[in-house]
């Protein structure tokens, strides 16, 4: 259902990776114009780990590594990693669906990883409010 971009011979080009996204790109393109607005923001279109991910694009500031956005069909994940008290200061102010990725988050450290599926307005502002907690810490 959210097949993502698994060629990793053939590299798409940013239209591509944004059309893939079909039906949700608006919201793609809210959240990479979101991250547009950091200083000094980079972004670069990669296959970084595994025939699994796909495509994706990292988001980083000189070397601090932000999240990576993956292309599905329908939809787009974002993989970021947070501390445990970065969670705890956003999770009561997150919708059920954001705090069930939190609940089952992989551990890392004092933190962990999430693969936060965006599918709804809802995600989008939750993503935002995660990533906003990421790029000012």
């Amino acid at each position: 259902m959210y097949e993502r971009m698994l060629d990793k011979m053939n590299r798409p080009s940013i239209e591509e990776f944004r059309s893939f996204i079909g039906s949700r790109e608006d919201m793609f393109e809210n959240l990479d114009d979101f991250m547009g607005e950091v200083q000094n923001i980079q972004r670069e279109l990669r296959f970084p780990y595994g025939n699994h991910y796909g495509w994706g694009i990292k988001y980083s500031v000189r070397k601090k590594h932000i999240c990576d956005i993956f292309a599905e069909k329908d939809a787009f994940t974002v993989m970021m990693r947070l501390s445990n008290d970065q969670f705890e200061g956003l999770y009561s102010g997150l919708s059920a669906y954001t705090r069930e990725y939190i609940d089952n988050k992989y551990p890392c450290g004092s933190g962990g990883w999430i693969h936060y599926r965006v599918l709804e307005p809802e995600h989008l502002e939750d993503v935002k409010k995660m990533l906003g907690v990421k790029l000012h810490a």
